[in-house]
């Protein structure tokens, strides 16, 4: 898979506003990811921030769109067009609250599920083809969070610290798995993301 070109999306809404909610967890990891990278995203084209770097022998872009979650895929496909970058070489990082706080699985296809970030990636994209990194974000009346808490108002609210702790610890597995997807396929970044639970 040598000098193949790769989009890793995270899902987000710009403004400060949104900057640390449980809905921008997208945003936060890819931040984290470009520190880590040595880079930072500060290409603005395309209604989104952007940087792509060379690494594990492919090229990587890594997006953040800035259209507000519901026309994230507006963004993300200018980049498809330009890079011409297969749909099974885009990785969406996203929030997901059917799952416990820090848990993560790596799917391929599948439904939008409720998620408006994903609806729009698969109609802009024409397709659900891509990888899909789930972060859970929990559910009001799951674990702490108390069931009366409306939904719309709990994913726009802000991460506790221990949430932001846990996100934090999670970019390493998320760093591994990308690497294995990218130079392996696959089969073992599920293995290991799948695990995180």
């Amino acid at each position: 898979m040598a000098d193949t070109e790769f989009l890793i999306v995270g899902l987000g809404n710009p403004g400060q506003k949104y900057a640390d909610t449980r809905h921008n967890v997208g945003f936060v990891i890819i931040d984290e990811l470009a520190r880590r990278w040595g880079s930072e995203l500060s290409l603005e084209k395309w209604n989104a921030r952007s940087c792509r770097i060379s690494r594990w022998g492919s090229r990587i872009n890594l997006v953040k769109p800035m259209t507000f979650m519901n026309l994230s895929g507006k963004a993300v496909a200018e980049f498809v067009r330009f890079y011409k970058v297969p749909v099974e070489n885009i990785v969406v990082i996203h929030d997901d609250l059917d799952m416990n706080p820090g848990r993560l699985k790596l799917v391929r296809g599948g439904g939008a599920g409720g998620h408006n970030g994903i609806r729009s990636m698969t109609e802009s994209l024409g397709s659900n083809n891509f990888y899909r990194l789930k972060v859970g974000i929990g559910r009001p009346g799951k674990g702490d969070v108390h069931p009366d808490f409306p939904v719309d108002k709990y994913v726009l609210s802000s991460m506790s610290g221990e949430e932001v702790d846990l996100v934090n610890e999670r970019v390493t597995s998320i760093e591994d798995g990308l690497q294995f997807l990218i130079t392996e396929g696959p089969a073992r970044a599920m293995s290991l993301i799948n695990s995180i639970k």
